[in-house]
């Protein structure tokens, strides 16, 4: 395949696209668990208790009980309870500033936070809290850590299957491309076998051929993934929200992600000079 020809122009372009998907899908996936193990860390470190309101009843003396009663627990590092103020501020996201909690049956919130490595007694503060505090209730987020590991999974082995559609997609293209390389050098092949050119020369000259070819692509498709995640970090940093931001996290590429990126190009690249070299030595073993 001679440097600038249609064919070899045509197969960097093809390099260059696969090299671009397989990098969103890593990039993609990297962000997944970067964003899961956040909220998972986050989760872990802390439970709470609701109140719910009820006529007559002292919300701010409910909630100081029930913040007592979870600092006698072991491993309970701090029990502090959400004012009026707290919760306004928490609910601004969604409800708008100068939100009147007094003319909503709002909860009150207990922030628990555990000390690192702590496994406290749920059950019996559970238990203390349904005794002495009426309407309250403890939440522990057992729930949401499972459908959180079920659907980081998920997305995790989806994004990984599409990785793997995208890498078989460029095998074939190298096959179909080294084939034709093969067909319009047929002579020039035919005739190094026969005057005892070892098969391994003759790969070889195709395998680096497709090296430089593949090397090219993945350079330009991994350089545009990378600039699609470093524009889209930044408009993310300029126009951040913050109910997106407690509800999903901040989506920016890691620095392992960068490398994983980099990783993927190389892994392309040379995945087409195997491929190549793989398919001329099919091709000369027939000749024999």
């Amino acid at each position: 395949m001679p440097s600038g020809s249609l064919a070899g122009t045509a197969l960097v372009v093809i390099i260059a696209i696969m090299t671009f998907l397989a990098s969103l899908t890593v990039g993609s996936v990297d962000i997944v668990r970067t964003a899961a193990a956040s909220w998972q860390s986050g989760v872990q470190r802390e439970v709470t208790i609701q109140i719910r309101p009820r006529d007559g009843r002292d919300m701010d003396a409910a909630a100081a009980q029930a913040a007592a009663l979870a600092r006698e627990v072991t491993g309970v590092a701090s029990a502090e309870p959400y004012s009026q103020a707290d919760m306004a501020a928490l609910l601004e996201p969604w409800l708008g500033a100068g939100v009147s909690l007094d003319q909503l049956p709002a909860p009150r919130l207990v922030v628990v936070r555990l000390q690192e490595g702590a496994r406290p007694d749920f059950d019996a503060l559970a238990a203390a809290l349904t005794d002495q505090v009426p309407g309250a209730s403890l939440d522990d987020h057992r729930g949401w850590l499972e459908r959180l590991r079920l659907t980081g999974s998920a997305l995790t082995g989806f994004g990984l299957a599409i990785l793997g559609l995208v890498l078989c997609a460029t095998i074939l293209s190298v096959l179909f491309a080294t084939r034709g390389a093969v067909a319009g050098n047929r002579d020039v092949v035919e005739v190094l076998h026969l005057v005892g050119a070892r098969d391994r020369f003759v790969a070889g000259a195709f395998s680096r051929r497709f090296l430089r070819l593949g090397l090219r692509g993945s350079v330009i498709g991994g350089a545009l993934a990378v600039a699609l995640f470093v524009v889209g970090g930044a408009i993310g940093r300029e126009a951040s929200d913050p109910a997106a931001d407690i509800l999903f996290g901040r989506m920016e590429l890691s620095l392992w992600g960068y490398s994983q990126i980099g990783g993927t190009a190389l892994l392309i690249a040379l995945l087409t000079a195997v491929t190549s070299r793989m398919a001329v030595m099919a091709h000369l073993r027939r000749l024999d």
